[in-house]
C-alpha cells in the first residue's frame, strides 16, 4: 500500500514562502551564488546556440510587441512575458541545458529566463536576480522529489508543471513579495501549470516550449498576487492540489521539498550536461566512447559488432527506449535527442554528441541507422534511477568477444562536476555555434559577471 507521509506542519506553501523572505537579505552561501553564476552564463550561451532555429524564429514571432527586455542574441526588445518565453524556449530547445539528478528537472531554463525579465523590467540589481534564481532553482528542483517517476508516468513534463510554481517564488522573492503575496502567487500558478510528453511521438516541438511557458506563468502568477489576486493555500498537498493532478500514482511525500530550506541547499548538485540530449543518455554515451577506443585497441570497426545490449532503468524505458523501431531509427533529429539507440551509436562513431550530432540530415546517417539498428536494452531490477543515472553496455562482436563499458554517474553531475572552464568553453562553443563573434562572447561574458557581482541586470550583446 502507499501510505502518504505525515505532512508538515504549515502548509507547503507558508513553508515555501518563509524560505523566499528569509532569503531576501541573508548572504546566499557561496556554493550556491557560484552555481547562479554558473547557471546564468550556460542558459545565455544556450539562447545564442539556438538563436537561427525555426523554433526560437516563431517563438520571437508569437511576441506581443516591444519592451525593455532582451530577447538574448536578438536586437529586438520584447515584454517581460515574451522575454520569459522565447529564452526559455531557446535555452531548453536543444536539451543541452542543465539537470538535476533525482528529478530529472531542468531548472536553469526555467527560472533564469523569468527572473531575467522581471528584474530588466523593474530595473533590478543583480543582487534581486542572484536571490530569486537561487530561491527559484531550489524549489524547483526539491519539488521534483516529492513523488518521484510519477509526473512522467501520468504524462506530464515535471519541468513545465513544476516550472510555473517555482518561477512564481523565484520573481516573487526578486520583487520582495510578502509571505502572503508568495502563498498566493503558488496557488495561482498551480493553475497555470501544464505540459504534457506526447512529443515523444515524434519529435515536435513542444517540449522546448514548456521552459518558456513555465518561465512566463511564473511572471504571471507572481504579478497576479502582487496585485491582490488569491490562489488556494493548499496548492500542493490540498485533496484537489498539484501532486493530486500531476502525481496521482504516488502518494507524496513533502519532507525533500520543505525540510532543511535555506541550510541543506541542493543548488550546488545542479548537472551541467556535458552533451546535447536527454539526461539519462549521457552516462551511456560515455560507454559508448571508451568501448570504442578498445574497439581502436583491437584493430576492430563498428563493422565487427553483432549487437550492443543496454542495462537499464525501468523508468527510462517509456521515454528512451520503447517504441523500439522508432527510437533506432529516429524521424529527426530532436527525437534523437531522447533515443538512447541513436546516441549511443553516435558516441561510438563520432566520439562525440554536441549539436552537430543532432541534425535532421545526421540522424539519417546510414552508419549511424546501421549501428542503432543493433542496439536494445534489459532492465536491471537493481539500477538506480531516479537516484542516480548510471551507464553500462555490453558489446558482442561478430566473433562471439565482448566488450563491457559502465558509467557510475552522470559527468556533469555532483560526483564528477563539470570545472568552471568546463563551462566556459562550452559558452564559447555555443555562442559560436550561434554565430556570435569572440568579441561578442566576451562582452556578453562580461555582462553577466557584472549582474553575477550584484550589478545592474542590463544586457546590451543582441546582434542581428
Amino acid at each position: 500500500m502507499n501510505t502518504p507521509a505525515k505532512p508538515p506542519s504549515q502548509t507547503v506553501s507558508a513553508r515555501l514562502a518563509a524560505f523566499s523572505a528569509a532569503a531576501h537579505d541573508k548572504p546566499l552561501p557561496a556554493t550556491v551564488h557560484r552555481t547562479i553564476a554558473l547557471l546564468l552564463k550556460d542558459i545565455a550561451g544556450l539562447c545564442v546556440a539556438a538563436r537561427n532555429t525555426d523554433y526560437v524564429k516563431a517563438a520571437i514571432a508569437s511576441a506581443a510587441g516591444s519592451g525593455g527586455c532582451s530577447a538574448i542574441g536578438h536586437a529586438a526588445r520584447v515584454t517581460p512575458y515574451d522575454a520569459a518565453l522565447i529564452n526559455g524556449t531557446a535555452a531548453h530547445g536543444e536539451d543541452f541545458d542543465d539537470t538535476f539528478e533525482g528529478g530529472p528537472v531542468h531548472a536553469g531554463a526555467v527560472i533564469v529566463p523569468s527572473v531575467l525579465a522581471i528584474a530588466e523590467a523593474r530595473g533590478l540589481t543583480g543582487d534581486a536576480l542572484m536571490r530569486g534564481c537561487a530561491v527559484g532553482v531550489e524549489v524547483l528542483c526539491r519539488m521534483s522529489l516529492v513523488a518521484p517517476q510519477a509526473t512522467h508516468r501520468a504524462s506530464f513534463h515535471p519541468t513545465a508543471v513544476m516550472g510555473a510554481p517555482a518561477a512564481a517564488i523565484a520573481v516573487a522573492t526578486c520583487l520582495r513579495l510578502s509571505p502572503a503575496q508568495v502563498t498566493h502567487a503558488l496557488g495561482i500558478a498551480g493553475s497555470l501549470s501544464s505540459g504534457i510528453i506526447e512529443y515523444l511521438a515524434d519529435g515536435s516541438s513542444t517540449k522546448r516550449l514548456h521552459a518558456g511557458a513555465a518561465a512566463q506563468a511564473g511572471i504571471r502568477a507572481a504579478l497576479l498576487a502582487a496585485a491582490g489576486f488569491t490562489g488556494p493555500a493548499t496548492v500542493f498537498e490540498g485533496q484537489h492540489g498539484f501532486y493530486k493532478a500531476f502525481a496521482p500514482s504516488l502518494a507524496p511525500d513533502f519532507h525533500p521539498l520543505v525540510d532543511g530550506l535555506a541550510t541543506d541547499w541542493v543548488t550546488p548538485t545542479v548537472a551541467f550536461k556535458p552533451y546535447a540530449c536527454g539526461t539519462m543518455t549521457q552516462p551511456f554515451i560515455d560507454c559508448a566512447i571508451e568501448a570504442a577506443e578498445e574497439l581502436d585497441r583491437r584493430g576492430l570497426t563498428v563493422e565487427h559488432i553483432e549487437s550492443i545490449v543496454c542495462s537499464v532503468g525501468q523508468g527510462t524505458v517509456h521515454r528512451l527506449w520503447e517504441p523500439i523501431a522508432l527510437k533506432r531509427s529516429p524521424p529527426n533529429g530532436y527525437a534523437g535527442k531522447f533515443s538512447t539507440p541513436y546516441c549511443v551509436a553516435a558516441g561510438f562513431i563520432d566520439r562525440r554528441a554536441g549539436l552537430g550530432q543532432f541534425t535532421d540530415e545526421h540522424v539519417r546517417d546510414p552508419a549511424l541507422c546501421s549501428l542503432a539498428s543493433r542496439i536494445s536494452y534489459v532492465v536491471d531490477p537493481d539500477d538506480e534511477y531516479p537516484r542516480n543515472y548510471t551507464g553500462r553496455l555490453r558489446v558482442t562482436l561478430r566473433d562471439g568477444s565482448t566488450i563491457e563499458a559502465r558509467k557510475g554517474h552522470l559527468r556533469g553531475g555532483a560526483r564528477e562536476p563539470l570545472s568552471e572552464a568546463d563551462i566556459d568553453e562550452k559558452f564559447l562553443d555555443n555562442v559560436r555555434f550561434g554565430g556570435g563573434t569572440p568579441l561578442y562572447a566576451a562582452t556578453l561574458k562580461g555582462e553577466l559577471a557584472a549582474i553575477a557581482a550584484g550589478g545592474p541586470v542590463k544586457l546590451n550583446s543582441g546582434f542581428d
